[in-house]
């Protein structure tokens, strides 16, 4: 099988990649595996959401420049039980096999499924409880009258008209004051400025 291999590590004072690249190495050679490319990832967090050598792995999945993925360890690999998932169901998706050496999970076999699905069962666990303490605060928030989402953005009309008065247009206004058209004419109109009948027209 075409294999890649992944590692990394998290700064560069001290810590050598290569103690896990030579337990995949010799990994891979126990199972006849052929190595077609080797990403390694060196002073990078693994909390950081892009990461060189894992997004070039990843993109060469795509393209199916191999057929499995082995890593030392899955927090070496993924930042989260959510992020593992999501690269596992891609591999999955793109026929390709995922094995975590230390861990000894391989999807190719029974057990490796049986692990990937209870994974998969956790992670929809906790995107629910994620989601129902975020409606629960909401509610909370709600009953106790406080106003959700944005704020709604209201122009000085003093500022709209000083623009106006330098020749701008309503879509210029609006630009510059990050709101609409129709709400720097409305502005302007409700603080009662002169405003020539035919001005209403937005679209200068």
């Amino acid at each position: 099988m075409k294999t890649a291999i992944y590692a990394r590590v998290s700064t560069n004072n001290g810590q050598d990649p290569e103690m896990q690249l030579r337990e995949l190495r010799e990994y891979c050679q126990r199972r006849g595996w052929q190595i077609v490319h080797e990403y390694v990832d060196v002073g990078i967090s693994g909390t950081r959401e892009k990461r060189p050598q894992l997004d070039k792995l990843l993109a060469d999945a795509h393209r199916r420049h191999f057929d499995v993925v082995v890593v030392w360890r899955f927090d070496r690999f993924a930042r989260s039980v959510s992020h593992l998932l999501r690269a596992l169901e891609n591999f999955r998706s793109l026929g390709i096999e995922f094995v975590s050496l230390s861990e000894q999970v391989d999807t190719s076999t029974p057990t490796g499924k049986m692990i990937f699905t209870v994974l998969g069962a956790v992670a929809e666990l906790e995107r629910s409880l994620i989601a129902e303490r975020v409606k629960a605060g909401l509610r909370n928030a709600r009953a106790k009258g406080k106003k959700l989402g944005r704020p709604r953005l209201v122009p000085n009309p003093g500022v709209v008209a000083r623009l106006r008065a330098q020749g701008a247009s309503w879509r210029a206004v609006g630009r510059a004051l990050g709101v609409s058209p129709a709400t720097a004419y409305c502005t302007a109109a409700k603080a009662r400025l002169e405003i020539p009948h035919s001005e209403s027209a937005l679209s200068e």
